[in-house]
């Protein structure tokens, strides 16, 4: 089988960043198909479309999804404005997905559960790169094969949480007492009010998603007595998530690290650090929480529930048969696994990067959006869209414009050392003398830069 280049790219997910793929892709006048796992595009976003995101309009919707959009009479929110997820979905990406251009290019409840090669699994070579890409595809009809010329996985990681187990497995117990952990960022205030109303609940996590939890438990205390909030983290430095503050380029997000700080020091929230937890046991029909500290064995409780916000991976099952080249622990595109580390990088920044750096050994595949950031928590929307610009740019052809690669950043207010060198006052985050204050690490962090070095970064961690 010869590849036919009039086959379309196949975009696996779609989300704000599958779409603009697919938009991209129409503007350079490229056959497309979209294949979305849900009942409706960005049905990710509408698992936790109730929550509002630190980033404005203007850097929630892509350049060329747009210009269609307005193309056909549609106007853009109030730039300056904080959508919520739902937002998102109904005034953006709901309104592109129906548009003559891109929907009869879109479907959805469609789950792509295995890439492959027409009749070759990743070991043979030969002819390989003429075979088209072989997307199984699941849906209410039964299962399928699609062939496609070139494929973009847009899919995420929403859909596979890490566990609340520390050591990347589920804890034990975890399984049994499902029914009362969530994962990610439930409606506290919504649809999921009942749930925690008048109870005690476990958060378990570091991030933006354990912050929001926290604050909607604290709302919900207001109203409903008996509800309170146990904060558990696995790391002791906490200033990732508490932020820069009036320094952050975003407001939102350093009022949401601000507002998560208030949270404890005024004691509304109780914060237990350096946990790893290991195990869940019920105890008189609640639950008792255990975990590994420095000082031994913990246990904490009793609570009613408990909130995983404990980050995502990507699913690796969907490629096995493909070569993929990925960062050995964060389970990222290869290329930026060393410059977005969190062992390494703690400013969340991370340079330009496009087509060439989200490529595979498997000519013609590409992993864009937050699943081309693995297990790092540190990407943002603006990133994906200058990916997939770029990606498009390549598939069509255009290695001018593919190379053209232009990304700028947010920062974030704040620039953390990182943990190898955090008990020393010798070594700063950028590998030079410790910086006296935020601005002195970002001085030093376009110093290493122009002197070729990588840099930590001062940018933006979403």
């Amino acid at each position: 089988m010869v590849l036919d280049s009039s086959l379309p790219v196949a975009i696996i997910g779609g989300g704000p960043v599958g779409l603009a793929a697919a938009a991209q892709l129409i503007s350079r006048g490229l056959p497309v198909k979209v294949y979305e796992t849900g009942s409706a595009v960005g049905s990710n976003l509408l698992d936790w479309g109730h929550v509002r995101v630190f980033t404005p309009w203007r850097y929630c919707v892509d350049a060329v999804a747009r210009k269609l959009l307005e193309s056909h009479g549609w106007r853009m929110p109030e730039p300056e404005a904080f959508p919520t997820a739902n937002e998102i979905v109904e005034h953006y990406l709901a309104p592109l997905a129906r548009l003559a251009e891109l929907a009869p290019s879109i479907e959805t409840n469609a789950r792509v559960v295995a890439v492959s090669r027409w009749g070759a699994d990743k070991v043979p070579s030969k002819g390989r790169e003429q075979k088209p890409f072989m997307l199984v595809v699941e849906t209410a009809d039964g299962q399928r094969r699609d062939m496609a010329r070139a494929v973009i996985d847009a899919s995420g990681t929403w859909q596979t949480p890490n566990p609340l187990g520390a050591g990347g497995v589920a804890a034990e117990g975890e399984i049994e007492f499902g029914s009362r952990i969530a994962y990610g960022i439930p409606d506290v205030l919504g649809r999921d009010r009942r749930l925690y109303a008048g109870r005690t609940t476990l958060v378990a996590g570091s991030g933006h998603s354990a912050a929001n939890a926290l604050l909607e438990l604290a709302r919900l205390a207001q109203t409903e007595p008996g509800t309170s909030a146990l904060w558990v983290t696995r790391g002791t430095d906490l200033v990732r998530i508490y932020g820069g503050g009036d320094a952050d380029a975003l407001p939102a997000r350093g009022e949401l690290g601000s507002d998560t700080r208030d949270l404890v020091e005024s004691g509304r929230v109780r914060l237990v650090t350096g946990f790893a937890t290991i195990a869940i046991r019920e105890v008189d029909g609640r639950l008792m929480v255990e975990g590994q500290t420095k000082d031994g064995l913990r246990t904490l409780g009793p609570v009613d529930r408990i909130i995983a916000a404990t980050g995502q991976r990507p699913d690796l099952a969907l490629t096995r048969e493909l070569r993929l080249d990925l960062d050995p622990w964060l389970e990222s595109v290869k290329a930026l696994g060393p410059l977005i580390d969190p062992n390494e990088h703690s400013c969340g920044d991370v340079p330009p990067h496009g087509h060439r750096e989200l490529s595979h050994p498997e000519q013609d595949f590409y992993t864009v959006g937050i699943k081309s950031y693995g297990r790092a928590p540190t990407f943002l929307l603006l990133t994906g869209y200058e990916q997939v610009r770029s990606v498009a740019a390549a598939i069509a052809g255009d290695m001018a414009a593919a190379d053209a690669v232009h990304l700028a950043l947010p920062e974030t207010g704040v620039c953390v050392v990182p943990v190898s060198v955090s008990n020393t006052s010798s070594q700063g985050c950028c590998g030079g003398p410790a910086p006296a204050a935020v601005d002195a690490c970002c001085v030093a962090d376009a110093e290493a830069k122009a002197g070729g070095k990588a840099g930590c970064g001062c940018g933006v961690a979403a």
